[in-house]
């Protein structure tokens, strides 16, 4: 007999407790709880609509039968040390993906990272955080895992049709994620325990023949007869390719400006852009829970998703992290750019969110349809906040009462960007179109969850990063650029992704497109 399913409520303070998870399962399967052999937890969320709040839990259920646990695939060790080799710019998600993907297609990946692995990249973190140096190469968008390594690790997408999330999920399991990802409604895995994963990612390509080159920053790259032919690194070292999956990030304004003076085409697409508000975690915890004081036991820290039309624009929260940090995130040191990530434990005393709104291509765009006109806007805005901070990658800020009422805060409140917040006008720094939506945003915020408009709350700018200001254009069948056979723009560089899940989702389809090709041509 199958498993039987069911769903359950359960108070947070016995949400623990087996003998009562087994009472209420069979309750609702109308069984005696003496059948049930087994429980297994499916998916896991927190319905806070009402008081007080409760687990609403997912079950399998196994009556009068043995229990057969479920096994997750392991990646399978083959060796690809002989094989042809196709090379990847990139160890983000999707270049990460699309290297597994090869491998289990039977090619060698060789990867091609500008940046550091990813113990020594910590070390260049430091130094943004202590001395506000930023190592354009090794940074918190640049280095071995890229920009979601040292910047949260969530693993929730809405992009559900775009390929199997589970099996993602399941792979990151395999190279040592917990479970508790293929159960939580909104997974998490934290910056502090997404570097081992990653790291043990690259001990698998390497073991199974591929190979990883760190340091090692793409400059160009030769198209002969339509086709792509060689790439420079460093400058300097040229390297005969047969196809380059490009999956470099959403940051690598570097790469986006070799596609003009190549000659290939590169089209400016919309983003947002906007600034990072915190509040005490207790406050949101207060107002999501619903509960006078701090939250009951076994509650995760509480978050929020906000979005409201203003002015025909939408304004949105993005990257909520409950129990989090603001980090630095510029990738030179002349510029201001905010993320904010979560330790595995949301254990912060502070919750963090971008707060953004949608930029048109009517917004930045001049009248010659310069391609590369929403990453100049986008850097303009970087370097503004740069000079209102005064230098050392202090951010400009204001309370968020202030934000809203249009005056410089005399005073801010504690904050846990660590380079430091100086008080300005932010009005002054961002584009006036954003600042007024902005300002409408936070009041019908603030309508909806009462608390949230609060002087205790402290918005730093600025949020600039959500997505690739380009979108690099590729054929949707073959997805190679039409203009270079064997170019392969992948993930949130390139357009095609917004976040951890949605970009190994499409390393592993450019994986999958390559192979293609290859197979095509051996016919």
């Amino acid at each position: 007999m199958a498993a039987l399913t069911c769903t359950i409520t359960i108070p947070p303070e016995r949400v623990g407790e087996k003998e009562e998870i087994g009472k209420r399962a069979a309750r609702k399967l109308g069984i005696s709880p003496s059948r049930i052999t087994f429980i297994r937890l499916v998916r896991r969320s927190v319905d806070a609509r009402k008081t007080p709040p409760m687990f609403v839990l997912q079950l399998e259920v196994w009556a009068d039968e043995e229990y057969s646990p479920p096994s997750f695939p392991e990646f399978p060790l083959k060796d690809v040390s002989g094989a042809p080799e196709i090379h990847i710019a990139g160890t983000g998600p999707a270049g990460l993906f699309a290297a597994l993907q090869l491998i289990a297609s039977g090619c060698k990946p060789i990867l091609i990272e500008r940046g550091k692995e990813v113990r020594e990249r910590r070390r260049d973190l430091a130094k943004i955080t202590r001395e506000g140096i930023v190592n354009p190469d090794s940074n918190y968008c640049f280095g071995e895992g890229g920009a979601g390594t040292f910047s949260d690790g969530k693993l929730y997408t809405r992009s559900t049709k775009r390929g199997d999330t589970r099996q993602v999920l399941e792979t990151l399991v395999a190279f040592g994620a917990t479970e508790e990802i293929l159960i939580e409604t909104h997974p998490h895995i934290g910056t502090n325990k997404l570097p081992a994963i990653i790291q043990n990612m690259r001990e698998k390509i390497i073991a199974c023949g591929g190979e990883v080159w760190f340091e090692s920053r793409l400059t160009g790259w030769e198209i002969s007869s339509g086709k792509i032919s060689a790439i420079q690194l460093n400058e300097r070292e040229k390297i005969p390719v047969k196809a380059l999956i490009l999956a470099t990030g959403h940051s690598a304004r570097d790469i986006f400006r070799l596609f003009p003076q190549t000659r290939l085409s590169i089209e400016a697409k919309p983003f947002a852009l906007g600034v990072r508000v915190e509040h005490p975690q207790e406050i949101i915890d207060r107002i999501q829970y619903h509960c006078p004081s701090e939250r009951q036991i076994n509650l995760p820290a509480a978050s929020y998703s906000l979005v409201q039309q203003i002015g025909g624009r939408g304004v949105y929260s993005f990257c909520m992290c409950p129990g989090g940090i603001i980090c630095p995130a510029a990738t030179i040191s002349n510029e201001i750019v905010v993320n904010g990530w979560s330790p595995s434990k949301r254990n912060s005393p502070f919750a963090n969110s971008g707060i953004v709104v949608e930029v048109g291509l009517d917004d930045y765009q001049a009248p010659d349809l310069n391609p590369l006109a929403g990453m100049l806007f986008q850097a303009s805005v970087e370097e503004k906040a740069f000079i209102a901070g005064g230098g050392k990658q202090v951010a400009p800020a204001q309370r968020l009462t202030d934000f809203v009422a249009g005056k410089v805060s005399q005073s801010l409140p504690e904050c846990s960007y660590l380079p430091g917040i100086t008080a300005v006008s932010l009005s002054e720094v961002l584009p006036s179109f954003v600042a007024e939506r902005l300002v409408g945003g936070f009041q019908a915020f603030g309508r909806k969850m009462k608390g949230y408009l609060t002087e205790e709350a402290v918005v730093v700018g600025v949020e600039s990063r959500t997505s690739s200001p380009v979108k690099i254009p590729r054929n949707p069948d073959t997805l190679m650029h039409p203009e270079a056979e064997g170019l392969f723009p992948c993930g949130e560089g390139a357009g095609y992704a917004g976040g951890i899940m949605s970009a190994a989702i499409d390393g592993k389809k450019c994986a999958e497109a390559v192979v293609a090709l290859f197979q095509k041509k051996s016919v």
